[in-house]
């Protein structure tokens, strides 16, 4: 269950409001469809080892470190307990919005309909082509691991191109579209060529899901 919410993990002492009642533990959340159903872009074996090993890791790295955390005592191991809660709970919220952000190409992954978020991606970026073009050169430009986003920004109600880095959620802007560029999400098929990947991941982007989260948003 995903309890740590964006604005929680904003505050410096986040931590403290979370509890560790049977209702609060956080486990692995489901996918909507098959390991394999993402192929040829994904491979089935990347999806299981992402989901079942990786992002699994976060959710038993992220209940550990609650647990050690209501057991401080000192400012200073509240203090060293931030970081474990920020990776881990940044890594079962980013991965938790992942899953949802993709979908099989015959559930109508990769296919971006007329609506809301067309007409807010034409507005800011001309056309989808140009996101994709901009996202994917700022994702790829990332050093190291971290994460690129279509983030809707509340200020300036635009959509706009964000990254962060390794597990940090997206906390300036609501996340329309996620892609994680750790090596795990596509080592295995596609090794270090990061372009292909990225390319290859728009043919299975949920835009239906990312038109939910943007007309919440500019509610």
């Amino acid at each position: 269950m995903l309890k740590l919410t964006r604005a929680a993990l904003s505050r410096p002492r986040f931590a403290s409001t979370l509890t560790l009642s049977a209702a609060a533990i956080h486990t692995l959340p489901k996918l909507d469809y098959a390991y394999d159903a993402l192929e040829p872009h994904i491979s089935g074996e990347i999806m299981t080892l992402h989901h079942t090993k990786h992002h699994q890791t976060y959710v038993n790295g992220l209940n550990a470190a609650e647990e050690a955390y209501a057991k401080t005592e000192t400012a200073k191991e509240r203090i060293q307990s931030q970081a474990a809660l920020k990776f881990n709970g940044g890594g079962h919220i980013n991965h938790s919005l992942f899953w949802k952000n993709l979908a099989p190409t015959s559930e109508g992954g990769g296919k971006l309909q007329d609506g809301p978020l067309k007409q807010a991606i034409e507005r800011d970026f001309g056309s989808l082509e140009e996101l994709k073009k901009q996202l994917n050169s700022t994702t790829a430009a990332i050093q190291g691991s971290g994460w690129g986003w279509l983030g809707y920004n509340q200020t300036t109600k635009k959509l706009e191109v964000i990254t962060t880095s390794n597990q940090d959620p997206l906390l300036s802007h609501t996340p329309i579209i996620g892609i994680d560029i750790w090596e795990h999400a596509f080592y295995l098929q596609y090794k270090n060529v990061k372009p292909d990947y990225l390319n290859a991941i728009w043919s299975v982007v949920n835009f239906n899901e990312a038109e939910k989260r943007l007309v919440e948003a500019s509610k």
